[in-house]
């Protein structure tokens, strides 16, 4: 079983950054992947970019060029950097890990982008 707890979400102007965490209740290079979505009000949660243990990314075409996701194995713990925000990015970001076939979700941090 994997637990995860996530961080660093808040209120931030258009333009501005935030980086979220997300810390592991077991070693991040036993997990295959994991990865950040979102889920804004009245839709479907969305991915927004995953990193593998091989330090493969991925990124939903909306967050290229302005979301990072890395990996920091020594603090089992994944970072989204997360820069020029825009209206559109306000949703509630969940850390998801996958270390085999089961899928593990945190409990959501909500990031609101708002001037």
């Amino acid at each position: 079983q994997v637990q995860l707890v996530e961080s660093g979400g808040g209120l931030v102007q258009p333009g501005g950054s935030l980086r979220l965490s997300c810390a592991t209740s077991r070693s991040i290079l036993s997990i295959y992947r994991m990865g950040w979505y979102r889920q804004a009000p009245g839709k479907q949660r969305e991915l927004v970019a995953t990193i593998t243990s091989g330090a493969s990314t991925n990124y939903a075409d909306s967050v290229k060029g302005r979301f990072t996701i890395s990996r920091d194995n020594a603090e089992n713990t994944v970072h989204l950097q997360m820069n020029s925000l825009k209206p559109e990015d306000t949703a509630v970001y969940y850390c998801n890990a996958v270390p085999d076939g089961r899928i593990y979700w945190g409990q959501g941090t909500q990031v609101s982008v708002s001037s």
